[in-house]
């Protein structure tokens, strides 16, 4: 997959800073973190290979035990988001504004619900947490869609809603990889 010559010293000394998706490579569970980012539904790869470099997720020995991993921090992520809503939503006045932003904050709780469900249901069902997955991304989007209606102008917010779209891509491409593995049991 990635050739050895590529290296030089100078590429080693920053991978301590920026995660490099070939620094990892004798860690056997890395190369489950490297399919998954390279998969069909992944929006973005080095986002993918990024938010996937910790020691927790490194150390995950299988797609299910990395499934998990991944609900988790779509839901810290969704929590994280949800609360610059609510901040803002102290802050504005507009009426239609306000609209906006009380449709992203039900769009984040839901995707919050959402993740944490799919966390526990994982193992016994991929078909229905790829579901419960994929639906989480149509409900952001209308989220998107009543910001920029309403002329909100909050960068934060948009590159919130942009992780969770990433979130949400990695979350679909691991319950489908799972479908795949176990496709006798349901």
């Amino acid at each position: 997959l990635f050739s050895y010559q590529s290296f030089s010293l100078s590429s080693l000394s920053t991978s301590a800073i920026i995660p490099k998706a070939n620094v990892s490579l004798s860690i056997p569970s890395s190369q489950l973190v490297e399919n998954l980012c390279n998969g069909k539904a992944i929006q973005n790869c080095r986002f993918c290979l990024k938010a996937l470099s910790t020691p927790e997720v490194i150390a995950a020995i299988d797609t299910t035990e990395l499934g998990t991993l991944i609900m988790k921090l779509g839901a810290a992520n969704a929590k994280a988001t949800l609360n610059v809503y609510n901040e803002i939503i102290k802050k504005l006045g507009s009426p239609e504004a306000l609209k906006a932003l009380n449709c992203c904050v039900e769009a984040y709780k839901y995707a919050i619900l959402s993740f944490e469900m799919v966390s526990s249901k994982f193992v016994e069902d991929p078909q229905t947490a790829n579901y419960d997955v994929a639906v989480i991304g149509p409900e952001i989007a209308n989220c998107e869609k009543e910001l920029i209606n309403s002329k909100v102008q909050a960068p934060r917010l948009l590159a919130g809603n942009r992780f969770m779209k990433y979130y949400v891509s990695m979350g679909y491409e691991i319950t489908s990889t799972l479908e795949l593995e176990n496709p006798n049991e349901y």
